[in-house]
């Protein structure tokens, strides 16, 4: 693995163990080089996923900006760190074991737009401000408004 300090080819394990969920390996590494310290994790990976883009591009699934886009929405939200390593865990394994190689980013969407609604609301609604591409106000208060009606989302 190499140091991401300094870039030395060669670092040493200092401790793994599994996450709290299984779902990985968390390793503890120093850089001989450097003395530097960091973490990594280890997960399994089924197939390789390609996510298609409404313009037709193909990009490798990307695991890290699934994660960020999920931050963002919960973030300044009371939600446990673990819960949403769990909904990353589980959209991951869906798009794995669904049989495809090739994933359109609207499903990635809407799984994310599920797993929000069920997590938190306002979590929800952000990601869906960007995901829906809200223009205006009233593009809000449009969706808002059918979020409160019947409790069914969107």
């Amino acid at each position: 693995m190499r140091c991401p300090f300094c870039g030395h080819d060669d670092t040493q394990v200092k401790d793994s163990r599994p996450t709290e969920d299984n779902a990985a390996i968390r390793r503890r590494r120093l850089c001989p080089a450097c003395g530097s310290r960091f973490t990594t994790f280890e997960r399994v990976q089924l197939r390789e996923l390609i996510v298609v883009k409404k313009n037709g591009q193909r990009n490798p699934f990307d695991r890290d900006k699934l994660e960020r886009s999920i931050a963002i929405a919960v973030r300044k939200r009371p939600i446990d760190s673990e819960r949403v390593e769990r909904i990353i865990n589980g959209i991951q394994r869906r798009l794995e074991s669904s049989g495809e190689t090739e994933i359109p980013s609207s499903m990635i969407g809407e799984l994310v737009m599920d797993a929000l609604y069920n997590l938190d609301k306002v979590a929800y609604v952000r990601f869906a401000s960007v995901y829906r591409n809200f223009h205006e106000a009233k593009d809000f208060e449009d969706f808002v408004g059918k979020l409160g009606g019947d409790g069914d989302h969107i």
